[in-house]
């Protein structure tokens, strides 16, 4: 485990801390947002914001695939499992995602719908294959990270002749939410910088984010997800804040480089297409911000093959979950927080997914602070 001990060293830490803290300029207030659900669960886990001066703060941003999906779309699921009697496959996060009127995929499920967990989108493919008698539903979120293995299995899918096989397809883009972060409440959050994602930018490089630094004037840090990874990103931005630059950064050096990974591009090209618009929550509706499935493959796009369409659901009145994943508010700042909703009992996303900012605050105290 020597690895990831050299990322987790607590003194190396505390170096890096007061590091950040001999570099922060005392007399400004420096604010950055780390846009994936990952960097929010490290510095809640590790206690990252506990080691940084008070005039550095850490604002969580919408990089949740699960928390950003909307209603409608868990609704449409639903409506596969319970109206068209498909064997539904999804991972376990959409599970507990709470839909209209009381009901979730776990409860769908318990209503009589053929609702199944997968690790993989693989298992799908290879369950279509088993029960030929069967239509077989993949429900496919995520950002760019979980692209590249859904247009696999369509692939896959195509090669074996499989006529049971389709995919729900909700895969979502990175560039255009910090678009939308940049554009419609910066003047709000007055963010001074990014910590770019990591396992995105293993995909698609650190070349997108490059229009953001240079016409937002935002600098962006692309980070790994282990404390020290976290620092030394925050260490980088500071600097980038104090000598007035705007710069796209990589400390994730390690895995990310500057045009990503080519091959999976290309396989996600030859697969999907660009939406004109789609409905993130949150953030509203977003045009050129989604994948749907090319018209080659059109035979495995279950919103084609069952006509199962799009109806827009509004959030529970007293969920705060847009504003937390704009930035706006903190989890432990809605009201619904810790009380009536906790993972146990979730009633907004953001408290179910693993990389949900309310469930990162519950799960490792961080509620504690306010």
């Amino acid at each position: 485990m020597k690895y990831i001990d050299e990322f987790r060293d607590g003194t190396v830490a505390r170096k890096l801390a007061a590091a950040i803290s001999g570099e922060a300029d005392p007399g400004r207030r420096y604010r950055f947002m780390e846009f994936c659900g990952g960097h929010t669960h490290a510095i809640s886990r590790y206690g990252i914001a506990d080691l940084l001066p008070e005039n550095v703060q850490m604002i969580h941003g919408p990089g949740c695939p699960v928390c950003v999906l909307p209603i409608g779309r868990i609704d449409q699921a639903i409506r596969l499992a319970l109206d068209h009697g498909v064997i539904l496959c999804t991972y376990g996060d959409c599970l507990r995602v709470p839909a209209s009127d009381g009901r979730s995929l776990l409860k769908a499920k318990a209503q009589g719908g053929d609702i199944r967990m997968i690790y993989s989108c693989a298992d799908a493919v290879a369950l279509a294959e088993r029960h030929p008698e069967r239509q077989v539903v993949f429900f496919a979120i995520g950002f760019e990270t979980t692209t590249p293995p859904t247009a696999v299995a369509i692939k896959q899918a195509a090669a074996r002749g499989l006529s049971n096989f389709s995919v729900l397809c909700c895969h979502v883009l990175t560039p255009p939410a910090i678009a939308s972060i940049m554009e419609g409440i910066d003047a709000q959050l007055q963010l001074d910088g990014f910590v770019g994602p990591a396992h995105v930018s293993t995909v698609i490089g650190s070349r997108p984010y490059e229009p953001f630094a240079a016409h937002y004037r935002k600098p962006v840090v692309i980070a790994g997800f282990e404390p020290l990874d976290v620092l030394q990103a925050i260490r980088m931005l500071v600097r980038q804040v104090n000598d007035g630059r705007a710069e796209v950064e990589n400390e994730f050096v390690r895995a990310v480089d500057r045009d990503g990974n080519r091959k999976a591009q290309a396989l996600v090209a030859e697969v999907f297409e660009l939406r004109e618009e789609f409905e993130w929550r949150g953030l509203g509706v977003l045009p050129n911000s989604a994948l749907r499935i090319r018209g080659e493959f059109a035979r495995f796009d279950a919103e084609r093959r069952f006509i199962v369409a799009y109806r827009a659901v509004a959030d529970h009145k007293g969920c705060d979950c847009g504003e937390i994943l704009r930035g706006i508010k903190r989890p432990p700042e809605c009201k619904l927080f810790g009380t009536v909703c906790t993972p146990e009992n979730p009633v907004g996303s953001c408290m179910v997914s693993s990389e949900g900012a309310c469930a990162a605050h519950y799960t490792y105290g961080r509620y504690r602070d306010v």
